[in-house]
């Protein structure tokens, strides 16, 4: 019986560590975790999963990971992300050593606005440039639409496709297994002591695992209701994107340009233009869907400060970025509910810190000590202070 037909049936699988979420970040951690764990003898002598992944939807990556900016800038965030974002590019670019084609390309970030905005908005990693070098770097830009300017040289340009599938191979290589269209249904606690373990229902297979990893995104206050677990406040918000026709394409080499007042973003995509209005607005946690209207406006706010002259949208999308009340990403163990892990939050910092998560949640999953830094700073039980 092959694994796709055995997967069809109704069945009992066994694993140390159940993930739920196909996204960057448990697809990021599930590839760790296997690495460092390895397969495990199964009840029949046979190796064993010691890391599963289950997915609601039928393929990885279906929500806010696949509509990604693709860009991963250093001086995004506040500086516990900043420094995330840096172990994350490390990370990916010891990775690259081992790959046949890179993951990261050079692209500059360029941030625009009044002189007080700028500045409130600029980070170590970027540093003042004068009106007419961010002219010269990106021409499109009209003189009256901003008076100042920051320049991110470390931001680069990221094959999200190819990191997704760096984390799902080494996933599989070391064992572990994947299971999309699995929306999990039910949960209960089992067994004493030390043999008590998470008995999980979906779609037709039960789940036993000794650890539960929630990375549901948009979803992860629901599935903690499911394991009993309070919910952290954890609010999903859109981020519409675009692919627009110019008349006057951007360079190859054109910096990402975004504006300092949160109104709009946009860089070059091929021969096209990716654009964003950058909004905040809070959603409930679904498959969203862009507005047209809401598009519209986004282009004639970008045709008003630039000469690009946009003359068609070819595609557009909505995506939803999680964040806890504070902004930071939510990681570590529930501090009321046994073997219960939260990996989520990651908010508009998803790909930019997923490597450095995964290695940071690896290392507290396996009982390493990984310091009081981020660890503290992350910790769901900072939410319940």
């Amino acid at each position: 019986m092959s694994q796709a037909e055995a997967e069809t049936r109704h069945e009992d699988l066994e694993c140390e560590v159940l993930v739920i979420g196909g996204g960057i970040a448990g697809l990021s951690l599930a590839g760790e975790l296997a690495s460092r764990l390895g397969a495990s003898q199964g009840a029949s002598g046979n190796e064993a999963a010691r890391v599963v992944l289950v997915e609601a939807e039928p393929t990885l990556g279906y929500h806010t990971s696949s509509r990604s900016a693709r860009q991963l800038i250093p001086s995004y965030g506040p500086p516990a992300i900043q420094d995330l974002t840096l172990r994350t590019l490390a990370l990916i670019r010891a990775a690259e050593a081992r790959l046949p084609e890179p993951i990261l390309a050079p692209r500059r970030f360029l941030l625009i606005g009044d002189e007080e905005t700028v500045r409130d908005r600029a980070s170590a990693h970027m540093h003042p440039v004068m009106q007419a070098e961010a002219l010269g770097l990106a021409p499109e830009l009209r003189p009256e639409a901003f008076t100042a300017a920051g320049l991110d040289t470390t931001s680069v340009a990221c094959n999200t496709d190819a990191l997704l599938e760096y984390h799902r191979a080494r996933l599989a290589a070391a064992g572990g297994r994947v299971l999309t269209g699995r929306r999990v249904e039910s949960a209960r606690r089992t067994g004493e002591g030390d043999a008590q373990r998470w008995e999980v229902r979906s779609a037709g297979t039960r789940f036993q695992a000794r650890v539960v990893v929630n990375a549901a995104g948009a979803w992860a206050d629901t599935i903690a209701g499911i394991f009993g677990a309070e919910p952290l406040a954890l609010t999903p918000y859109r981020r519409t994107a675009a692919v627009v026709d110019v008349e006057r394409p951007l360079e190859a080499g054109a910096p990402m340009v975004a504006d300092a007042a949160d109104r709009f973003y946009y860089r070059p995509e091929g021969g096209q233009v990716l654009i964003s209005p950058a909004e905040r607005e809070p959603s409930v946690a679904e498959d969203a869907r862009h507005r047209d209207t809401e598009v519209q406006a986004l282009v004639d706010l970008i045709n008003s400060v630039t000469t690009m002259g946009i003359t068609g949208v070819s595609r557009a999308w909505t995506g939803l970025r999680t964040e806890a009340p504070d902004g930071l990403p939510v990681v570590g163990w529930d501090p009321t509910v046994p073997g219960f892990f939260w990996l989520a939050g990651q908010g508009g910092y998803g790909f930019q810190t997923s490597s450095a998560i995964a290695e940071l949640a690896a290392g507290i999953l396996c009982g390493e000590s990984v310091g009081n830094g981020p660890a503290e700073a992350l910790s769901p039980a900072r939410s319940r202070v």
